[in-house]
C-alpha cells in the first residue's frame, strides 16, 4: 500500500538561494525550466516559486533566517557538498550540456556515457547547488 497522492509528481526538490530572483532566471536560461508560480516579498526575496521541466517540478525561496531556513545550509557553508541532489531526465544531454556550460555553469562531471546506460553529467548552478542531466530514464 503506499501513501503517496495519485497527482502529476509525487517527488519535489526544494532549494534555497541567497539571490533567489537571480537564480530563477538563471535555471529557466541554463536549463529550460518554466515558471509555473512566483510569490516575492515586498523586499524582492521570494517567498516560495516554483518551477517546471516536463512533468517534474522543483520548488524554491530566498534563504532566510527562518524555522525552515535553520533546517537549510548553502553549498559554500559545507565545503561545496552536498547531502542530495536532482536528477533530470533529458532527451538531448550534449544540447543542455552545451547550454549549462554557456551560461556559466561549472562542470563537475563531464558528459560521458555511462556504464548502465544513458549519457549525462554533472554540474553547480551559480550558488553551487549540484544538478545531474542524463538520458538514462528509470521509468
Amino acid at each position: 500500500m503506499s501513501d503517496a497522492k495519485n497527482t502529476r509528481a509525487t517527488v519535489i526538490p526544494c532549494l534555497r538561494y541567497r539571490d533567489a530572483p537571480a537564480a530563477i532566471e538563471w535555471l529557466c536560461q541554463a536549463f529550460g525550466f518554466e515558471k509555473q508560480f512566483v510569490a516575492a516579498n515586498e523586499d524582492g526575496t521570494i517567498a516560495h516559486a516554483q518551477l517546471t521541466f516536463g512533468n517534474g517540478m522543483i520548488m524554491l525561496g530566498s534563504a532566510t533566517d527562518s524555522e525552515f531556513g535553520h533546517l537549510m545550509k548553502q553549498p559554500d557553508e559545507i565545503g561545496g557538498a552536498e547531502t542530495q541532489c536532482a536528477y533530470l531526465v533529458v532527451s538531448d544531454a550534449d544540447a543542455i550540456y552545451t547550454r549549462a556550460k554557456a551560461a556559466g555553469a561549472q562542470i563537475a562531471i563531464e558528459i560521458k556515457d555511462e556504464d548502465y546506460g544513458g549519457r549525462g553529467f554533472s554540474c553547480r548552478d551559480p550558488e553551487g547547488h549540484l544538478w545531474n542531466f542524463g538520458t538514462y530514464d528509470p521509468w
